[in-house]
Formats: C-alpha cells, structure tokens, sequence
C-alpha cells in the first residue's frame, strides 16, 4: 500500500537520499528543508520547514493534510553536530544542538501524532546514530541529543501501544555526507597542550571515519524496508560491522576498557 510520507532534512545526504528512494518506490512524498528551494531535481515534493519554529511546522504539516487527508510515515532526520570541549562548552551553544536535534524531533511528532492517533495508524521514523548509545569525546552534545532521541522514542513507544501507531529508531554510523562539512565547531577556549591536541586529534579521527562512510542509500534502502514491514523492530543499526559492534561491547566490556579503546581510536592516549 502506498503511503504518505514526510522525510525531514531532505535537502542533503541522509535525508535526500531517503526521500528519493521512498518516492521510487511510489509513495507520495513531501521532503522538507528550511529553505525548498535548496531542493533540486526530485521526483518527491519539496516543502519549507524550519523544525525549530512551531509556526512552520504547523504550515508544513497543514499544507500535507490539507493535500492528501493525512500522513502515514514521519522520518525525522533533521539534525546537526556541533563539535567542542564540554568541559568548557557555553550553554548557549548546548541549546541550539538540542533545538534542532532533539526540540525538533518533539516538536514535528507533536504535530503529526494526533492525526496518526485517530485514524489508528502510523509509523514515526527517528534517526538516532550510534553515538546516542555510547559517548563520543568531543562531540558530546552531539551524543547527549541522540541520547534523548533514544529515551524519548522509548517513552514514546509505550505510550502509543495501543494505539496501532508504531515507533522506530534507526542508529546509523558514519556516512559519507555533507554532515561533515556542515559541522559546527566550537574553538577551543583553554590554553592547555595536552588537551588542545588531544581535540584535534579527535576531530580529525571523527572527520577521517565520515570520509570513508557508507553511501547514504544504504540506509534509504533500509527505510524503505521498514516502511513496507508490518511489524518493524523497535531499532535498528546500520552501518560498517567495525561501528555497529560498538554498542555490543559497550555492554560485555569493563567499563574503563571500552573507555580505553574508544579514547585510543580518538587519539586520546
């Protein structure tokens, strides 16, 4: 069966890929960005939101009601990274890496739940990452709103039983996109030597792991599958087998080992 669909975050990487496959497949799908008209050459709907305004996710979703009487599947993968010490990090800066990452998930689901909820169908899609089930050194704002992305699907998910509209999170690691490109990076504020080398150097692995990251269709084709599945699992990992191990050993290993080899790979010594 055919569905309507709401991808958020499609003007790039994760997002446009999904999309695009989701609209091969024939569903009717709106893809949104802050600005639409960054969105070029597909075949889905383009449409103008901005997940940190409320006003715009009304509009946004008012306009997809108001076309096709309801939607069937949210993705939200809007999001950003910034990139910083924590040990110095203005809550300013904490803020905005919530608002879109986290705020803007709350905020959209808000908005397109109720409707799910009455006609007693649907499924929401939450694009966690796998660094929102173990921390990452330095990009750990980035970690803590992944992390509520994972608690508040939880939560969520039992509160809908009931109600015949499921919840996914799918944790993907490294793809290659403009993600890094885009990324926020906080200048480093202390004059320390050691700590100063050890966040370039972290910022250099992370940077190094995007640039050899799996194709962004990779996980459009997952989401394609779930969105076909009657019964989707409640997560999913998708990513190279050297990243979705992480979370297995995270659980087995003493804590003060995992902490070693993720420090280590990190260029923590």
């Amino acid at each position: 069966m055919k569905k309507v669909i709401l991808v958020t975050g499609a003007s790039s990487g994760l997002g446009l890929a999904t999309a695009k496959a989701l609209q091969a497949e024939g569903h009717t799908v709106y893809g949104t960005s802050r600005d639409a008209k960054k969105i070029k050459d597909v075949a889905f709907k383009p449409l103008s939101m901005d997940v940190t305004d409320d006003a715009s996710v009304k509009a946004a979703v008012d306009t997809i009601i108001k076309a096709e009487g309801k939607i069937d599947v949210l993705v939200n993968n809007a999001g950003n990274g910034i990139t910083g010490p924590l040990y110095a990090m203005p809550v300013d800066v904490a803020k905005k890496q919530f608002e879109v990452n986290f705020f803007g998930v709350v905020r959209v689901s808000s908005a397109i739940l109720p409707g799910m909820i009455e006609k007693k169908q649907g499924l929401v899609i939450n694009i966690g990452s796998l660094a929102g089930l173990f921390g990452l050194p330095y990009q750990g704002l980035y970690s803590a709103s992944k992390f509520a992305i994972e608690g508040y699907s939880e939560s969520l998910r039992m509160e809908l039983q009931n109600t015949g509209v499921k919840v996914v999170v799918i944790n993907p690691g490294d793809f290659k996109t403009d993600f890094t490109a885009s990324r926020e990076k906080v200048p480093f504020p202390l004059k320390n030597e050691q700590l100063s080398k050890e966040f370039d150097a972290a910022v250099a692995a992370m940077e190094k792991d995007e640039s050899i990251g799996a194709d962004p269709s990779k996980l459009a084709a997952k989401i394609v599958k779930i969105v076909d599945t009657k019964s989707p699992k409640h997560s999913y990992l998708v990513g190279a087998i050297g990243q979705t191990i992480v979370p297995t050993l995270k659980a087995t290993l003493p804590g003060g080992l995992f902490v070693k080899l993720m420090n280590d790979h990190y260029g923590i010594k």
